[in-house]
């Protein structure tokens, strides 16, 4: 019979009898809460269970025994157990604490009033105030609150003082304010904020939502509204403020929900969102700003005026690098933005794919972009989610390495964020950018890789070959910025020939099997090519469209055997190697965020403008 150690469990040393807590080998290291033991074990029967992750066991051989199939039965007893596929799991969200629906004080009900809000639209709306310890403040203050209902039942609430101070309930699931009330309407008016939101209902214009966390780019919390609320709408009307914030988050919006059902409201030169006109020019021009929102445009046709606002920021900020993958001798040769297409080749063994996987998970853990994969030479899908899973989390894929706790979690993340395109028996370009598309819509991806080229289906039927691929890579950087996101087209060379010293050199992306055109009708251009004498790998930029997001040149890597990574190399200085968990990092970065911004010194600032005084 096995013993508690040999599964990893501590028991205190005499303890032979009766039941105990103690920390979970599996989730421990993952945990927030270091100090729960969650851990059970009943020491008579020799059976243990964690109640935060599921992990349960037994040392009795009639329970589990060590044989294939006694493992087997074991596991499916279990409440942890999954099947072959990864299942989702329905997340756990708090609810408020209940409060008093009350209505408002004088002093705020006349701050209200002073933005174009009557009584009337606060009550229907079911706007609340009273006392909330307010992180910013580090105390209690007197607030607003925006109540969020779904389905009639109160599921977060936003909180807002007399200076700006905003928060939403810690744990609550993140939703659009006044969600109910576009359920089953044909069109429906999307907002930055609750007073733009209230702003509309005062005009008689009802079905309106406003996104809950401000001017950000992030809509992740669309996805489970985005079929049931939104699917069925005619017409969506982009009510964002006009800064630059404002543009980001309807140009996302134009993305998630698609321009051609889309309508963009301008509130003229003088206001920059819909409370504003209201308060300024009242209710008959903000009614006259629906009416007018421009429909979508002749397609291919455009004026200054339909792109001013990108051009205004475009003239007030710069030309910005691009997003980077974290490793200096990489990012200072190539950035990367969306509406581009980036080609990726090398010899056979050369790790193209495995660093295609790298760029995916840094952008992913760095900025949250979501990524979605056509790639059949990595199939079967199990195979090439473990090798996700290793760049994640720093460790080989193996029950001996990694934890169940991080295995979950990981799992978990890969859920959320990485898809693959796997039709059955349809490699057809159209069908794999038709998938795509879809995940732009219900998941918002921001990059698509096709791995490799010669796996989509050949539809040529004898067109010329050079003029056919041209097509191919032209139909990929229109989908690209049709859908603003990044595409990563793999693609093998022709067959290198060796060098007198009997090496095979790095291909150049004119070597590339079928057409000069993966190098001229590309945006980013890398090769990845493994010097096997040095034993090194060289990421080769040959092609970078932009001078702002790049230049040509060669960055030096060793590739981590442990875990899939790689690690910047300078000749001669042996590497350090990255074995951690990125998950966790980035757990404890934002715990650490948060921490600080705790910590900030709010009584040292000077008094806010009294803009609210309730």
């Amino acid at each position: 019979m096995k013993d508690y150690s040999d599964f990893g469990i501590k028991i205190p040393y005499g303890r032979t009898r009766g039941k105990l807590k103690t920390f979970c080998p599996q989730c421990h290291e993952t945990r927030h809460n270091k100090t729960d033991k969650s851990l059970s074990v009943d020491l008579d029967k020799g059976l243990w269970n964690c109640h935060y992750c599921g992990w349960g066991g037994s040392l009795n051989e009639s329970e589990f025994d060590d044989s294939p199939e006694g493992k087997r039965r074991w596991m499916e007893k279990q409440p942890w157990f999954r099947p072959a596929e990864i299942r989702r799991e329905k997340p756990v969200y708090k609810k408020p604490a209940p409060h008093a629906l009350t209505g408002l004080s004088e002093r705020a009900q006349a701050w209200f009033t002073s933005r174009g809000i009557s009584p009337q639209t606060v009550q229907a709306l079911k706007i609340s105030e009273g006392m909330e310890w307010m992180p910013q403040k580090q105390g209690q203050a007197n607030t607003v609150q925006f109540n969020y209902f779904k389905d009639g039942e109160l599921v977060n609430v936003k909180y807002r003082t007399g200076d700006k101070c905003f928060k939403l309930c810690s744990g609550a699931e993140l939703l659009p304010y006044n969600i109910d009330a576009i359920k089953g309407q044909r069109e429906c008016i999307i907002t930055e904020g609750e007073m733009d939101a209230l702003s509309f209902i005062e005009i008689g214009f009802p079905n309106v939502i406003s996104v809950p966390n401000g001017a950000n780019n992030n809509l992740s919390y669309l996805d489970a509204y985005i079929e049931d609320y939104f699917d069925d709408k005619d017409t969506i009307y982009i009510a964002s403020d006009t800064d630059t914030k404002g543009v980001l988050l309807r140009d996302e919006l134009l993305r998630r929900f698609g321009a051609e059902r889309c309508r963009v409201l301008d509130y003229g030169a003088d206001c920059k969102d819909a409370n504003e006109v209201l308060m300024k020019h009242g209710r008959e021009a903000l009614k006259r700003c629906l009416a007018e929102a421009p429909e979508v445009k002749l397609e291919g046709v455009f004026t200054v005026s339909d792109f001013e606002q990108s051009l205004d920021a475009l003239f007030e900020h710069g030309m910005q690098k691009g997003v980077t993958i974290g490793h200096e001798c990489f990012d200072r040769l190539c950035s990367f933005e969306t509406k581009r297409l980036c080609v990726v080749t090398g010899i056979p063994g050369s790790g193209k794919s495995e660093f295609i996987d790298e760029i995916a998970e840094r952008l992913n853990m760095r900025y949250g972009w979501r990524f979605a994969y056509f790639s059949p030479e990595n199939a079967p899908l199990a195979y090439h989610a473990s090798k996700l899973i290793e760049k994640f989390t720093g460790k080989k894929f193996s029950k001996t390495t990694l934890s169940y706790g991080e295995y979950k979690q990981v799992k978990r993340h890969l859920e959320d964020n990485i898809f693959f395109i796997s039709p059955k028996d349809d490699f057809r370009l159209d069908t794999i950018l038709e998938r795509a598309k879809f995940l732009v819509r219900r998941k918002g991806i921001k990059a698509l890789v096709i791995d490799p080229y010669n796996r989509l289906e050949d539809e040529s039927e004898g067109q010329n070959e050079t003029k056919y691929i041209s097509k191919q890579l032209d139909r990929l950087t229109n989908f690209a910025q049709q859908n603003d996101v990044l595409v990563i087209l793999m693609a093998h060379p022709t067959k290198q020939p060796r060098n007198k010293d009997g090496v095979i050199e790095a291909p150049t992306l004119y070597d590339i099997s079928g057409s000069a055109n993966f190098y001229n009708k590309t945006d980013f251009g890398i090769v990845v090519h493994r010097n096997r004498v040095e034993n090194t790998v060289e990421v080769i930029i040959q092609k970078v469209k932009f001078r702002h997001l790049g230049e040509c040149g060669t960055a030096l890597f060793k590739y981590n055997l442990n875990n899939g990574r790689y690690t910047p190399y300078t000749n001669g200085v042996e590497p350090k190697w990255d074995n951690d968990n990125h998950l966790i990092e980035e757990q404890r970065r934002r715990e650490q965020e948060a921490a600080e911004a705790a910590q900030f010194p709010w009584d040292d600032l000077p008094p806010a403008e009294d803009d609210c005084p309730f």
